[in-house]
């Protein structure tokens, strides 16, 4: 059976069992994964790797045709940890915002993860929005009554309680938005989900950069991604959802696409772009790891 034959079987399989979701619920409910704030104005970008030696540079440039760029990913990735052990929001959906378009790159069936994945995005960036509305009325109703440094303070922290990602699990706490037994659309759950999502690309990623065994053949980016959900993503799953996610892999395109989308020829050049684009990743879920992990939030209903 041909790989368009096999495609087609898994568009019509999916969009039966999609369809049985809504029917039966929420696909939110089912899936449970995972103005744009942030963006790079250079075309030709150099990137340092977070905690780089002076020699681990690498160069990349956008390509020109395709809404995925590499470079940008790279940048927003290496933007987002800040101080010893956070992450800013901005720059860290930034860096979301480039893998959705990765994911769409790869075909129709691919793209319904993504759509779910920007689900999430904006349920924080609304949640962010919120916060600062909430701030700014705040603040007009303290001018006529306070104009001590106290309210400087305090408007800072009304204002900026999306800054980061430790901001915002301070904030959701102190005012209420988490909870530990019930399904909230809270920052800290959603979080959870791009989190989860995260490892995944992080270790198809890895994957994909890798060569092949001496004296075998490169594995196809299916199997790959098929293998690397099954051990991350796939266990916050239910069978519905990893069933239809698995029959979505099998439209994944091949290798020459994948260099294409990051701008190179080869299988080396590619590991070296991705094992890059993987230890930025690999930071920042390091930190959202430790984080979630000190708030007792790495099992949010």
């Amino acid at each position: 059976m041909g790989v368009k034959c096999k495609a087609c079987i898994a568009i019509v399989v999916i969009l039966l069992l999609l369809g049985s979701m809504w029917l039966h619920g929420n696909l939110e409910d089912q899936w449970n994964t995972c103005s744009k704030f942030y963006s790079v104005k250079n075309k030709i970008l150099t990137f340092i790797k977070v905690n780089s030696s002076d020699e681990d540079v690498a160069s990349l440039r956008v390509c020109p045709g395709q809404r995925f760029q590499i470079a940008d990913l790279l940048a927003h990735l290496q933007e987002a940890p800040v101080s010893t052990n956070d992450v800013l929001l901005k720059p860290y959906l930034a860096s979301w915002d480039e893998l959705i378009k990765f994911l769409e790159a790869l075909g129709p069936m691919v793209g319904i993860i993504s759509q779910e994945i920007e689900s999430k995005t904006s349920i924080i960036r609304d949640l962010a929005q919120k916060a600062e509305k909430e701030a700014e009325k705040k603040m007009k109703e303290m001018t006529s009554h306070d104009r001590s440094s106290n309210y400087s303070k305090m408007n800072y922290e009304l204002s900026f309680g999306y800054t980061s990602v430790r901001s915002m699990i301070k904030w959701e706490l102190e005012n209420g938005l988490v909870d530990f037994h019930e399904h909230t659309n809270s920052g800290c759950r959603t979080l959870l989900r791009l989190h989860r999502a995260l490892l995944w690309l992080q270790k198809f990623l890895e994957e994909l950069g890798k060569d092949a065994a001496e004296g075998e053949h490169l594995r196809s980016p299916s199997d790959l991604c098929k293998e690397t959900y099954r051990r991350t993503l796939a266990q916050h799953h239910t069978w519905w959802v990893r069933k239809a996610a698995e029959l979505a892999f099998i439209a994944m395109p091949e290798r020459p696409y994948f260099y294409q989308l990051v701008c190179v020829e080869t299988q080396a050049e590619a590991a070296v772009v991705l094992n890059r684009v993987v230890r930025a990743i690999e930071e920042v879920y390091e930190r959202n790891e430790v984080t979630l992990r000190e708030n007792g939030m790495l099992d949010l209903p």
